[in-house]
């Protein structure tokens, strides 16, 4: 089963469209949703929640329509950015609290996440860091039995260390095929780590959505003379950059003539190259 499809999504506003986004997210999987700034990420996932009124399409979320589920959310883990959360309580008493919310509501699950995660179980929210308050909702998100979790730029104002840990702990939310992520984020980094699919959005659009290793086996870097790239079919080539050295070009494979060496493409270079392109 599919933990999640979109066919034709569509939201319009005065300045932007989410232009027909058609996504699919396999169960056991995660799905890195990455664009820049104002790509449509946010729009795409409050979407998907209804928490916007989509103009057009149809999503299914584990199985149901959006509708079905609405009854009942919490198969659904979500963070879509800084929980709202009361400035007074603390990570002790939003446990608590919780319990009562949530019917399948795992307190040792989340007592084990904040340890994981550093966090302060006894300081007040409105004391906690930015990335600290991040960190509340990620464990809130995947203490009360949640198979879909739909995170939304979930690591900001986090460290370096405190991503690689949440990227961690939704590697080990997978291992259960049942499960499955929807991640957006910014640092592409960050998802070339974990994720299975790779879906790019740019001004709405989106650009591509693939396999990850399918990706990284499909493209290379090409760094060669300007009359060497040209030998190339302008097609397989999605992007290059000058130098004085000579050129570094995002290139298809399969298009470089046998005994060329390629460089690994990262998912960054890939993604910025074709933005660039459209």
């Amino acid at each position: 089963m599919n933990a999640l499809e979109i066919r034709g999504l569509t939201k319009e506003y005065k300045d932007f469209k989410l232009d027909s986004l058609d996504l699919t997210l396999p169960a056991g999987c995660i799905l890195g949703l990455i664009g820049e700034n104002g790509a449509g990420k946010t729009t795409t996932i409050k979407a998907v929640l209804d928490i916007v009124k989509a103009d057009s399409g149809e999503v299914t979320l584990l199985g149901r329509s959006r509708e079905e589920i609405a009854s009942n959310k919490e198969d659904l883990g979500i963070v879509l950015g800084e929980p709202g959360l009361s400035g007074c309580l603390t990570a002790a008493q939003v446990d608590r609290i919780m319990e009562g919310i949530f019917s399948h509501w795992e307190t040792e699950t989340f007592a084990k996440l904040a340890e994981q995660l550093d966090l302060p179980m006894n300081k007040k929210f409105k004391e906690l860091s930015q990335g600290n308050r991040m960190k509340l909702g990620i464990a809130v998100a995947m203490s009360h039995g949640a198979k879909l979790l739909l995170l939304d730029e979930p690591t900001n104002g986090l460290d370096p260390v405190a991503r690689d840990k949440v990227m961690n702990l939704l590697m080990e939310f997978t291992r259960d095929e049942d499960h499955a992520v929807l991640i957006s984020s910014h640092i592409v980094s960050d998802l070339e780590k974990v994720c299975d699919y790779i879906a790019f959005l740019h001004e709405g659009k989106l650009m591509l959505c693939e396999e990850k290793d399918r990706l990284v086996a499909e493209y290379g870097v090409l760094h060669c003379r300007r009359e060497n790239l040209e030998a190339i079919d302008p097609a397989a080539v999605i992007g290059c950059t000058d130098s004085v050295y000579g050129v570094s070009a995002v290139v298809k494979r399969d298009a470089v003539p046998e005994g060329w060496s390629l460089s690994p493409v990262s998912l960054e270079d890939l993604f910025v190259v074709m933005v660039k392109g459209a």
